[in-house]
This record gives C-alpha cells, structure tokens and sequence, in this order.
C-alpha cells in the first residue's frame, strides 16, 4: 500500500486538439490530498469544475470526453493515462480551451511535463481497488475482462491486448502484455501515438474533425503502412490502445490492482468496465451491510416511530451518520396484506407503499435532529419520483435517505431504495414536523 502522491509546483504544456485543432493551454496544479483529479474549464465565465470520474463521461466516438452542463473537455485520456502512470492521486489541471493539447497524440509529452513538476508524496495511504472477481462486459466480438490479482502483494495493474484489424489493413493483429509501473509505461507505452486508417481520415475529415492534421501529426495508415511517418515500435497500435485504457480506467477515480484482459475494446467498452467495477463494489458492500448487526432492531424502530402493522415499513436500520444519512431494510414476504389484491397472479409490491418505507426512513433520520426531537414528520410533498423495477416476495428493498435540508418544522431528504443492487425506486420527499400525539410521546417513552 503506497502513499497519495501530487506534483511539487505548477507546470504547464500547450498545443492544438486532436479532432478540434484549437489551441488550448494546459497547467498541471499540485492539489491537496483526498482531493482527486479536477479539469477547471478557466476559459469561461465563471470557471467550470469537472473531476475525472466516469460518472462525468459524455458520450463521444473516438475519445474520451468529460462534462459538466453544457460545458465539455474533449480528449482527455492521454493525460490522464500519464497520470495514472506517475501514481498521481491529487491534481487540479486547468484548461484554456475545450480540448486537452494532442501534442504527439501520445502520452509522453505530459508525462515528461508532469515529472517536470516533481512528484511529491503526501500522507493519506492510497484506497486502491483490488479486483476481487472476474467482471466481464462485451460488445459484439469486443470484450474486457477483469480479474484478481495473482500474487497477493501484487500493487500494479496488469494489461494483456489483443488488437484485431483483420487480414485486410496493414495493421493486422498485434498482442501485448505490460505491468503499468511508471518506469515500464514511460518506455514501453507512453511514446505510442494515435492511429488511424486513411480510409477512416476521409470520413473524419468530412465531419469536420482533424482537418488541421499533416501526416507527420497522426499514424495514418495505408496499404503499404504509415504514410510519411515511421513507427516507434512494431506494435505501436496496440500499445496506444493499451495508453488509452490505462487512462479511461484511471475514470475509477483510484488505483486498480489487478488483471485486465481486452479484446478489440474502445472507449465505450472501457467506460462500461468502470462502471461494472463500480456497480459490483457496491452490491459487496451492500451484501456486506446485510449480514452486520442493525445500530436499530425492529423495537427500537417502535420507539422512534408513530407506525405500526400492518404499515410499519421498516424492519431494520443498518446505518444511521448523525441527521445526514440512514440506511434501512424492508424485507418484502408474500404474507404482506397487499399482495392478496395487488396482482395476485403476479404479485409485485405497491409503488406507494416503496415510498412510504422511504418517507418512514426518511422521517425517521430527521428525528436525529435535536429540535425535531418529540416530533412527527408527516408527508408534505414527492418530487422527481421514478420507479425503475418491481419489487416482488422475497426481494430485500434497501433503504437509503441523505438529507437535503432540515429546518424547525420542514424537512427535505433525497430517497432512493434497491433490490439486489439495482434501483427500485427514487424520489425526493419533503415533510413538515409537527408535535407528537400524546400517544405517540408515550410509545416514544
């Protein structure tokens, strides 16, 4: 385990964009830890934040493309597979344009800038992601694989690509194998440059992109190989691919630790992987959430709220984080009242009553609050409300709620509930606080 790592000071590199040919400056900036990686669009008015997670991926052919509103980064992935490569945690990387310098259409131009920078260790340990199961997504013939790690103190990600252009392109079939260290990606990866068949400029170029590019700017492929230009390596198609991967991955937002196999993989491809990562972490926290002991057990949740059977919704909570967050659990059973006359063929739970085990959730994490205490949260208004799934017998639902705003006698939370990982259902709910029953300050006694 290594520690989070920055640069020293502020280093800067500027040049036209690959598909757009604008000119646009970049700057590297140290950043504090815990921080991540951020673009700062400075160029407008008001200077536009986008971090570097793949929740902010806007799609795009042929490159990867970030974005916040209306405002987009194009390009973005040979910088940050230097990134990556460098083990850089924390950096604000600011931009005077809408897309990241092509340089060379490598990577290296940034890294030699970024180590011109100095690498600078910081104190928090690095949260790396261990691969601990096979994840495949696939798209036709094109595949990527992840897998664990072979040894276990392995601390790098391991890449095998196999590249596939077919019989009928001078580029053919090309493999390769490399461990993403800083020293091995600097040698045998980062010089790699961009690629393209002259077949394909044509179609580009009609489009409006790279109409600025010379054949000494881009590997453009002929029948008989590159068109005056000379490759760097014998494989170089697949080693940009491999450039290329390493920086769509680094959209985790952490080091992944591992063994990624790919097969004919894009941008697109390397996206979906990092959102089934992302996805299949979250079920294994959610399986682990389950099996701990509730901070509430179904009595105490009696304690706390005026409801009872049959529409007491809440069995269990199994987090609580002060009046910000909670997290509950309904387990769902054919004995439920509503399943004798709601479809009983095909029996599915009320949408209804989902958001009423959200609002009692909900109502119940506004209670944590010390003016609300000895008060009611009655349902006020729903807003955004979406189901996504049925909820049938024996699915468990989880609860979650964050508040958006707690007043004296108004509370606003974000609600969401998933079965097996995947949302169910999802609204916002607001709620006005009044006194308690005397019944109910007696039941909370």
């Amino acid at each position: 385990m290594r520690h989070q790592h920055t640069i020293s000071r502020e280093v800067e590199i500027e040049g036209r964009g690959l598909f757009t040919g604008e000119s646009s400056r970049l700057r590297f900036k140290p950043a504090p830890p815990n921080t991540g990686i951020w673009f700062i669009r400075t160029d407008q008015a008001t200077p536009v934040r986008i971090a570097a997670r793949v929740e902010n991926v806007s799609k795009r052919a042929r490159r990867t493309t970030l974005k916040n509103g209306s405002t987009q980064i194009e390009t973005v992935e040979h910088c940050l597979s230097a990134c990556a490569a460098l083990g850089l945690d924390n950096l604000q990387i600011e931009l005077r344009g809408a897309e990241v310098p092509a340089m060379d259409g490598s990577s290296l131009p940034f890294l030699d800038r970024l180590k011109d920078g100095g690498i600078e260790e910081q104190e928090p340990l690095v949260d790396a992601y261990t691969v601990a199961d096979m994840i495949r997504v696939a798209e036709d013939d094109a595949e990527l694989v992840a897998l664990p790690p072979l040894k276990r103190n392995q601390e790098h990600l391991e890449i095998f690509y196999d590249l596939d252009y077919g019989t009928d392109t001078p580029i053919g079939r090309q493999t390769y194998r490399v461990t993403v260290t800083p020293e091995d990606f600097e040698t045998k990866i980062a010089p790699a440059r961009t690629f393209v068949l002259e077949r394909e400029v044509k179609q580009l170029q009609a489009m409006g992109f790279g109409l600025h590019l010379t054949y000494q700017d881009i590997l453009v492929f002929g029948e008989d190989g590159p068109i005056n230009n000379a490759l760097r390596f014998p494989e170089e198609c697949v080693r940009h691919k491999i450039l290329d991967l390493v920086g769509d991955l680094s959209l985790l937002g952490r080091p992944i630790v591992g063994r990624v196999f790919a097969r004919k993989s894009g941008h697109a491809l390397n996206h979906a992987m990092v959102r089934a990562l992302l996805e299949h972490e979250r079920q294994q926290e959610e399986s682990a959430r389950l099996k701990r002991p509730p901070v509430y057990d179904i009595r105490h949740i009696q304690r706390l709220l005026p409801h009872r059977y049959p529409l007491l919704m809440v069995d269990r909570i199994l987090e609580i984080e002060g009046s910000q967050r909670a997290v509950g659990l309904k387990n769902v059973t054919i004995n439920e009242e509503f399943f004798q006359g709601h479809y009983p063929g095909e029996p599915i739970m009320p949408g209804v009553l989902i958001i009423e085990a959200m609002s009692q959730l909900g109502g119940l994490l506004l209670s944590q609050e010390l003016e609300h205490k000895g008060k009611v949260a009655v349902l006020l208004s729903l807003d955004k409300v979406k189901f996504r799934r049925p909820v049938r017998p024996g699915d468990q639902l989880l609860l979650e709620v964050r508040s958006i705003r707690a007043r004296s006698n108004v509370g606003h939370v974000q609600a969401s509930a998933r079965v097996a990982g995947e949302l169910a259902a999802e609204a916002e709910i607001k709620f006005i606080l009044v006194d308690a029953e005397p019944q109910w300050g007696e039941d909370a006694r």
